[in-house]
């Protein structure tokens, strides 16, 4: 299937550290949530992102060195722009924040596709991601002829 994928992301302790392009970013303990597109396969990418055994490509790849992934929301479709309209919903959101200027979002003009939430639960994080794409008409799509 491909689409847009969202994972949800525990960060057990602070992390300070070098992501490619981006330099050093220091990373608070807490939830967060990033924001992909996988037009090739959801299931093949979070899989890849899941590996431990795996060359860094994306900003993601070095975070996930110390975050773990505690759920994945798939969202399928063919359009990339998609993705840029997830992480534009979930920043949004009360609790959110960014942390890590152009993380995942080298490509496009986001301010980030990487959102923090702090202290949430998962359960929370992903009750957020859900909200936001039932906002974005995502998961009840109006026209499902597209």
């Amino acid at each position: 299937m491909k689409g847009v994928y969202c994972l949800v992301l525990n960060l057990p302790r602070r992390a300070r550290m070098r992501v490619g392009s981006l330099g050093q970013c220091d990373f608070p303990p807490g939830m967060y949530a990033y924001v992909g597109s996988a037009l090739g396969g959801i299931e093949q990418r979070v899989r890849r992102h899941k590996s431990t055994s795996k060359r860094r490509r994306w900003h993601i790849d070095y975070l996930l060195e110390k975050a773990s992934v505690t759920g994945t929301v798939a969202i399928p479709g063919d359009r990339k722009s998609i993705e840029c309209g997830v992480a534009q919903a979930l920043l949004r959101g009360d609790s959110a924040a960014v942390v890590a200027e152009g993380f995942g979002s080298s490509d496009c003009g986001c301010r980030s596709h990487l959102i923090y939430f702090g202290d949430l639960d998962p359960e929370c994080v992903a009750e957020t991601i859900s909200m936001a794409l039932a906002m974005l008409q995502c998961v009840y799509p109006k026209d499902v002829s597209r």
